[in-house]
């Protein structure tokens, strides 16, 4: 694996940090802008936010620009949203600073994938976007519970002051070690846009909202899963997150190594497991040990799913990979708040605060039915680059599989 995949998992690694930290500092932050938890928690949605919206609009505005000077800028944004967090005098200005920072989230990891595909052969690609994608998921590990304790014991400006500094170091290693990649000739916006006609990537980016969607319906409640549930202390929380962070870590991986070899196969197994793992964690939330084992296999099962569904979407969008690939993330952080807001909803009718699991499960198994579906679709009409291969420029056809 090239060394411009250890820049792109930095900033990954970041981006990761930023985006989950924030969940461990709420009453510290609440606490010095005065305001409610609920009001604090504006900052979670916020960010989300900005991941979807941020995701298409970074990623159209920065189709003249070339990919590796685009995810420096997208850096740069980054470090500029962090340093506004830091320093932040008024919790509107900190909420300001983190929708600027989320607003690179969806497109770094889109073109970055992009990116880290093309760097390598084509038989490696999933592996190369898992590797890129180990900086996120190692920041569930090591960044989230350390910048946690960083920002709750020396001060939660300091945690997004070094986070920002993180971004420093993943912009130098972009601008000294990722290659400048031409972009394809006579592809413009016109071609990206059409691959939201291709069925393919509808279905691909619908499984990842309801995939993903699946672990974050119980994750979200974990804290209250687990203390009122299992019997876990409140400071065991933290170390049950670390455990679903390495479970994350080597998901990750194994999705990416095995989506080379058998993509389809790999999201069938995963997304299926998961489903049941999430059914079983209704049971196994009793038990400290089960529960504790079941977290780390949700977070294996569930990031096991997130190298196939980016390399799916990458194929089904053959010749205009760009915005369908940024989308595809700002789908991910779509799954999450839909699913939260369902687990929540079951929750508020009174069954129980294992309820979102079975939510979860139900998301997870809709989503290997897609999965199906779109493996039958392709058997029987060869849909991937139909669509792309009229949109493509002239001498730029994409041929058409049958």
């Amino acid at each position: 694996m090239p060394l411009a995949l250890l820049a792109l998992a930095i900033g990954a690694f970041g981006i990761g940090t930023t985006e989950f930290v924030i969940m461990g500092l709420l009453p510290e932050v609440a606490g010095t802008f005065g305001v409610s938890i609920p009001t604090a928690g504006l900052l979670v949605t916020g960010y989300a936010l900005g991941v979807v919206i941020g995701a298409p609009l970074m990623t159209v505005l920065g189709t003249k620009v070339p990919r590796k000077r685009m995810l420096m800028l997208l850096m740069g944004l980054f470090i500029v949203g962090n340093l506004l967090s830091a320093v932040a005098p008024a919790f509107a200005v900190m909420l300001i600073g983190r929708v600027i920072a989320s607003l690179a989230h969806g497109a770094f990891f889109g073109i970055g994938s992009v990116v880290a595909a093309e760097l390598v052969a084509s038989d490696k690609k999933a592996g190369a976007i898992a590797m890129m994608f180990t900086g996120l998921t190692v920041a569930n590990v090591v960044g989230v519970p350390l910048g946690t304790l960083i920002g709750q014991n020396v001060g939660w400006r300091v945690t997004f002051g070094i986070v920002a500094a993180l971004g420093v170091v993943g912009l130098a290693g972009i601008a000294r070690l990722v290659p400048d990649l031409p972009r394809p000739e006579g592809v413009h916006l016109r071609h990206e846009l059409a691959a939201f006609k291709n069925a393919q990537v509808l279905l691909a980016m619908a499984m990842t909202v309801l995939g993903f969607g699946g672990v974050f319906a119980a994750i979200t409640y974990i804290a209250p899963m687990m203390t009122h549930i299992a019997g876990f202390a409140d400071g065991s929380v933290t170390w049950l997150l670390v455990l679903f962070g390495l479970g994350m870590v080597g998901g990750n991986l194994i999705g990416g190594k095995f989506a080379d070899r058998a993509l389809m196969p790999m999201l069938y197994v995963s997304l299926g497991a998961l489903a049941v793992v999430l059914a079983l964690f209704t049971l196994t939330a009793h038990n400290k040990i089960a529960a504790a084992v079941t977290i780390a296999l949700i977070g294996a099962l569930g990031f096991a799913t997130v190298p196939p569904l980016q390399k799916r979407v990458l194929d089904q969008a053959h010749g205009a990979p760009t915005l369908a690939s940024a989308v595809n993330i700002g789908a991910f952080n779509l799954g999450n708040a839909l699913s939260a807001w369902l687990g929540g909803m079951v929750i508020a009718a009174g069954l129980g605060y294992t309820a979102p699991n079975w939510v979860g499960a139900a998301l997870s198994a809709a989503a290997l039915v897609l999965a199906v579906l779109s493996a039958a679709l392709e058997r029987r009409h060869g849909t991937r680059g139909t669509v792309l291969a009229s949109a493509a420029p002239t001498g730029q056809r994409t041929p058409v599989h049958h």
